[in-house]
C-alpha cells in the first residue's frame, strides 16, 4: 500500500464524519449521528461522495449515511464535507450485506444506488446491489412507502432490476433510459460522479429507476 493511501486511512480513523467497521465506536458514531427526528437517506456503494455531499446540500434537515467499503474514496468525500462545513453528512466504511447490523427496522426514508457494480456473470447474481437478497434487506430498514433510486448505464443490469423488483412485488415508479435526452428530469438527477463522467466520456447513457418495495 502506497504512503499516501496509508496517510489516508490514518487519517479516516480520527474523521469525526467517518464511521469504520473495524472500530468499536462505529455503532456509537452512527447512532449519535442519527439521534433525533429526521428523514434518513442512504447511499449505496457512494465512491467518492459526489450524490451524498449533493443530497446533503439539497436535503438540510435531513441525515445522510454515504456507505462504500472503499477508505480511500470515503476519505474524499469525508474531506470535502469537512471544506464544506456539512454537518448532516456521515461516511460510513461498512460492506452493504451487513446493513441490518446497523439499521433499525422501519427507519430508512430513502435509498439511493448509484452506478453499482453490474456484475454481469451468471454466478455474480447474488451480489447485484438489486438482486432478491438485497431487496429483502431494504425492505425491512425502510420505512412503508419509501423510494429507492438506481442510476446505472448498464442496461443488463438495468432490464435485470426490472424484473428483480417485479418479481419482488416492487413497484416501478419511474424509468427513464438515456436520462440526458429525456426532458425536464429533477435537478438531482443531474448530479455526475466521477464514474458517470467516465460513462458519459465512453459514450454510455445514463439509466435510472424510481421504485418502491
Amino acid at each position: 500500500m502506497s504512503r499516501q493511501k496509508l496517510k489516508k486511512f490514518a487519517e479516516l480513523d480520527k474523521f469525526a464524519n467517518v464511521a469504520q467497521f473495524n472500530r468499536p465506536d462505529i455503532k456509537n458514531k452512527l447512532n449519535d449521528f442519527l439521534l433525533g427526528k429526521h428523514q434518513i437517506i442512504l447511499e449505496l456503494g457512494c465512491g467518492r461522495g459526489e450524490y451524498s455531499l449533493a443530497l446533503a446540500k439539497k436535503e438540510k434537515t435531513a441525515k445522510i449515511v454515504s456507505i462504500d467499503i472503499q477508505g480511500e474514496r470515503l476519505w474524499a468525500g469525508a474531506r470535502q464535507a469537512q471544506i464544506e462545513k456539512l454537518d448532516n453528512i456521515l461516511f460510513l466504511r461498512i460492506q452493504i450485506e451487513d446493513l441490518l447490523e446497523y439499521f433499525f427496522p422501519k427507519s430508512i426514508t430513502e435509498i439511493w444506488i448509484t452506478f453499482p457494480d453490474p456484475y454481469p456473470r451468471d454466478k455474480q447474481i447474488k451480489k447485484r446491489l438489486t438482486s432478491p437478497r438485497f431487496l429483502d434487506v431494504y425492505k425491512k430498514i425502510l420505512i412503508n412507502n419509501a423510494v429507492l433510486h438506481l442510476k446505472t448505464d448498464d442496461l443488463n443490469l438495468f432490464d435485470y432490476s426490472i424484473e428483480s423488483i417485479i418479481n419482488h412485488k416492487g413497484k416501478i415508479i419511474k424509468k427513464i433510459k438515456n436520462i440526458y435526452k429525456a426532458k425536464n428530469i429533477p435537478k438531482i438527477l443531474k448530479i455526475k460522479t466521477e464514474f458517470e463522467k467516465k460513462h458519459l466520456k465512453a459514450g454510455k447513457t445514463i439509466n435510472y429507476l424510481k421504485f418502491s418495495l
